[in-house]
């Protein structure tokens, strides 16, 4: 049977206006646009990924304590992918208390180039590669922010469009680094009305955290969360817990060390929700801290990238755990790639880059105490100042 353009239907394609066809041939040009690397012709030569990096040094604005140390630098690792034109930025934040540095990064990703292949959409694939080399989250992490950079400016959308989420997660909190109780309280005073949440570094071990909440109670009304970084023991953990149950603290994070074999015991006993860092790193270690703690503490730079730290959040919300979005002292390429998923968390702690004495890189926002990541393709990320010593 012959069609009104004059050819077969059985066996030879009907006329070029059919409207199961246009439906088809819109599809595939659609697809052809966001996955262009999965379309290639016979022959054609495709231009592998290129990664480079650079170890840079960043100074504080000032002299940042916590419970185990104080900083008034901190190194970062930036890469850089290229592929067909295009660049995908990360920055890798590697931390000594996890057994890593920039030159344990700076090796990873030195070899890591030669993994990457010639497709940035093939994430899960190229996730598995990276994943057969141990430890490195930091630098895995960077990898996955640039690729997730590049990905999103191929398609044309921020990464968290591309991920399907909400642009705005809640407001960050801002760190009172460890100090005497009066010095905490005058550095909150400093604050103003900038910020609508702050978090208190503790743990100094000399029995004053609860009078370090109660001197900045007694300067602010904004809401107050704690850290204690592991410095507490039970006896002490479960002491404070209820003196700070009084004071307008919102929870408690890793109080008691890393693996604490009675942390159910602080949990099942503390008035407040205690929500865990050190002891969370992956996907792996999401159920256990379900045991042991209310909530968690996600950071890119301990998952290895945005893939994981999004396959914890929803892990964590099936567990019926709070979810925290926390960050290193870092670039805004680091704390922007952290704003793409700050819509899937309770309470996020999102200034590294605030802390910064000046921030080499621009594009995340900070409007009305919120990290608001860039409406621009990818991250949204370009770097502020001249190359970064």
């Amino acid at each position: 049977m012959l069609s009104r353009s004059g050819r077969r239907f059985n066996g030879v394609p009907a006329r070029r206006n059919a409207p199961g066809r246009n439906r088809t041939c819109d599809l595939a040009l659609r697809r052809r646009t966001l996955y262009p690397l999965s379309y290639r012709r016979v022959g054609l030569s495709v231009p592998l990924v290129k990664l480079t990096h650079r170890t840079v040094t960043l100074a504080l604005r000032e002299p940042f304590s916590i419970s185990r140390s104080t900083d008034e630098t901190v190194d970062s690792v930036f890469i850089e992918i290229e592929h067909d034109g295009l660049a995908g930025y990360g920055e890798a934040s590697p931390q000594e208390h996890y057994g890593e540095s920039v030159e344990s990064a700076s090796a990873f990703l030195s070899e890591a180039g030669a993994l990457l292949g010639d497709d940035p959409f093939a994430l899960d694939e190229l996730e598995g590669r990276l994943g057969s080399v141990p430890g490195e989250h930091a630098a895995k992490a960077a990898v996955d922010m640039a690729l997730h950079d590049l990905c999103g400016k191929v398609a044309g959308v921020p990464v968290w469009r591309l991920l399907g989420l909400r642009r705005e997660g809640p407001p960050t909190s801002w760190t009172i680094w460890l100090g005497d109780p009066d010095d905490m309280a005058r550095r909150t005073e400093r604050i103003g009305s900038r910020f609508r949440r702050l978090k208190l570094k503790l743990g100094a071990g000399d029995g004053l955290d609860v009078e370090r909440v109660r001197a900045v109670r007694g300067v602010t009304e904004l809401p107050l969360q704690v850290d204690v970084n592991e410095a507490w023991e039970l006896d002490e953990a479960l002491e404070n817990v209820e003196a700070l149950s009084g004071l307008g603290v919102q929870y408690v994070e890793q109080p008691l060390q890393a693996g604490h074999p009675e942390g159910h015991r602080l949990k099942a006993a503390s008035p407040l929700p205690i929500y865990v860092d050190e002891d969370v790193h992956g996907l792996k270690d999401v159920s256990a801290a379900a045991e042991r703690a209310h909530g968690v503490n996600l950071k890119l730079a301990k998952s290895g990238g945005i893939r994981e730290a999004v396959r914890m959040a929803y892990a964590a919300k099936a567990l019926d755990l709070g979810v925290m979005l926390g960050c290193m002292v870092e670039s805004s390429v680091g704390i922007a790639a952290a704003a793409q998923i700050a819509s899937l968390c309770d309470h996020v702690d999102l200034d590294g880059n605030l802390l910064l004495g000046e921030d080499p890189w621009a594009g995340v926002d900070f409007v009305d105490g919120v990290q608001v990541p860039s409406d621009q393709p990818g991250l949204g990320v370009h770097e502020a100042l001249s190359r970064t010593r």
